[in-house]
């Protein structure tokens, strides 16, 4: 699974996905890092075929009116500390979290 973590998910979230076979950036790998546009983060993904894994409202509205990005995984989670957020998207990736 090729994923692309939006800039309000930690970036603590990589390695674990890696670990499970997941191939993982997060925006803060992109050349504007966690500033990058919306659109940016839209057009990775739809030429690199990832799932963007996010929290913003932007980017679901764009992806319900323009199809954009094509593969969305929307993370409404509210307050969530990051071990049970790892947890979570990783039996969202299709694996269990490492004991």
């Amino acid at each position: 699974m090729r994923i692309l973590l939006d800039a309000q998910l930690p970036r603590s979230l990589v390695r674990p996905l890696e670990q499970v076979g997941c191939d993982v950036l997060h925006t803060l790998d992109l050349h504007d890092g966690n500033l990058s546009a919306d659109n940016m983060i839209s057009s990775i993904d739809d030429i690199a075929v990832r799932i963007v894994f996010c929290k913003d409202a932007d980017v679901v509205r764009s992806h319900l009116l323009r199809g954009t990005p094509a593969r969305l995984l929307l993370v409404a989670t509210g307050n969530i500390g990051n071990q049970d957020l790892t947890a979570l998207l990783l039996r969202s990736a299709g694996a269990e979290p490492v004991a």
